[in-house]
């Protein structure tokens, strides 16, 4: 029988797709940067998690929907209290 490796964190994705943060950025029309310097501070459970390829030690920023909406919030935010950055 196989064990199972330990979970890293007890949360989990909702959903059963997710967006890079690049597709995230284009498509709310700001810069991947932006994305990236607003969502340092999430956590898994905020729907950011880290994807990692056979290639990519560094791991890929992408979102889960609920993620995509915490970002929007961010956005909105960000917008209020900076309204002449983009």
């Amino acid at each position: 029988m196989r064990t199972q490796p330990a979970a890293a964190c007890s949360c989990s994705a909702k959903g059963y797709h997710v967006y890079t943060f690049e597709r995230v950025a284009r498509d709310l029309g700001v810069s991947e940067a932006l994305i990236q310097e607003l969502t340092l501070g999430l956590e898994p459970e905020d729907g950011v998690i880290w994807v990692y390829g056979t290639n990519d030690d560094d791991g890929i920023l992408a979102f889960t929907d609920e993620g995509i909406e915490e970002v929007k919030l961010l956005l909105e935010e960000y917008h209020r209290v900076s309204p002449s950055k983009t």
